[in-house]
């Protein structure tokens, strides 16, 4: 993608918006930053950026050859009038390879960072230069200029929304439940995003989705790749190894479906599956007092993830901590989950009142007002053989930083608790 000379404005100063902007500079464009936020208040690496930065409200968005877009920004008037060409940050690291690689690109609501660190563990171990990023970790611009034998992402709706000529060699779909209906108009719009890494495919290139899934199927099906299904009944089985979870038998069996073209041997896949961990914040154990386990899933930041982790739990009876930032998805489903395992729940943050109004009706719920709280009074609701699960089916940012602060809050209540 010849750049030298072109004007570019990048939509958007987060870490995705800062390695476009790096990159475009690096191949000869003037770029132009952005963002909703005044200079002084974007970050330290945007603020070193060494361009012109406007208001996102001042600019019209004209004059220019290129436009992009980071994923953390949705649609607006000044945006859809652009008659030049708009890519998110993926398409435009696709577009700049110096060294092309083949891409395995991991989409899902949930489980795509695990099985993303998965497959990227599986290549590694079988001697693979990898690079894994995107939505996990660094953005794919920083090292376009790099050699690798695979690129590993995890690509986001957001990510999706805008590309064109995208066309990872192998495409994984992990699951599809609803999820950011903020910015979405519809499940459907959601899915359809979801689907576009699929799209340019081709019958040289393999699409991943799990077995009986439709809504996976016909996504996989808007390109020509060849598709292999997962999890029990379809065409790859396996075990979850040491990550906790019946979900994670899916997640090991994606990850394995995904390095079927690299030659990753038995041998290799099942020593990894013996060994990986898993990530923080992703169905943790943090302790075990008094006979009950206090489980960390605070990466469960919609209602599907938090259903996963509930029915995926090895013990009969749980405590669930929930709530956060709403999303305006049902909570019905957590109902559903709660009235097969629930013991009790302990709700927090701007959602409570939605998730006890779903939640009250199937198991006694209690309002707490911080996550010291939370854990203290699930403690008092637990019985012995019982798991306490923080999986709070929405986002942190009501009251913490983020999903890490969140985790880390519960850990260390967890940790004071007596034995």
């Amino acid at each position: 993608m010849d750049l030298s000379g072109k004007r570019v404005a990048v939509v958007g100063l987060g870490a995705s918006g800062v390695a476009s902007a790096r990159l475009c500079a690096r191949r000869g464009a003037t770029v132009v930053g952005i963002d909703q936020k005044s200079r002084a208040a974007l970050s330290e690496e945007a603020r070193a950026l060494d361009i012109e930065i406007v208001s996102q409200d001042a600019e019209a968005l004209t004059g220019f050859d290129l436009v992009v877009v980071s994923p953390g920004v949705p649609t607006y008037p000044a945006l859809d009038a652009v008659r030049v060409p708009v890519m998110g940050e993926i398409e435009l690291a696709f577009r700049c390879q110096a060294h092309p690689s083949p891409v395995v690109a991991v989409g899902g609501t949930n489980g795509k960072s695990t099985v993303t660190s998965l497959v990227a563990a599986l290549l590694e171990a079988a001697g693979k230069a990898v690079f894994a990023g995107g939505n996990l970790g660094e953005p794919w611009s920083n090292h376009v200029d790099e050699r690798f034998d695979v690129v590993v992402l995890e690509v986001s709706s957001f990510q999706m929304e805008r590309v064109d000529t995208f066309r990872p060699d192998v495409g994984v779909l992990l699951n599809v439940t609803d999820d950011h209906l903020d910015r979405y108009t519809s499940f459907d719009a959601y899915v359809q995003a979801k689907g576009n890494c699929f799209v340019q495919q081709t019958e040289r290139d393999l699409a991943v989705v799990p077995f009986g899934d439709a809504t996976c199927l016909r996504q996989a099906q808007r390109g020509k790749a060849r598709v292999v299904t997962f999890g029990p009944g379809g065409d790859v089985v396996a075990k979850g190894g040491r990550l906790v979870g019946a979900h994670n038998a899916l997640n090991a069996a994606a990850a394995v479906a995904a390095v079927a073209p690299f030659d990753v041997s038995r041998e290799v896949v099942d020593g990894v599956l013996a060994t990986f961990e898993g990530l923080p914040h992703r169905m943790v154990l943090v302790a075990e007092r008094g006979g009950v386990r206090y489980y960390d899933d605070s990466k469960g930041t919609n209602v599907g993830a938090s259903v996963t982790a509930i029915l995926g739990l090895s013990e009969e009876k749980v405590v669930l901590i929930a709530g956060g930032r709403d999303k305006h998805g049902s909570y019905a489903p957590l109902a559903d989950a709660m009235k097969k395992k629930g013991r009790a729940a302990v709700v927090i943050g701007e959602a409570a009142p939605r998730i006890e109004g779903a939640l009250s009706p199937v198991v006694p719920t209690v309002h707490a007002t911080s996550m010291a709280e939370a854990v203290t009074t699930s403690r008092g609701l637990a019985r012995q053989g019982d798991a306490v699960l923080l999986s709070p089916a929405c986002s942190s940012f009501d009251m913490f930083r983020d999903y890490k602060h969140r985790g880390d809050e519960f850990a260390r209540a967890v940790r004071l608790l007596p034995p």
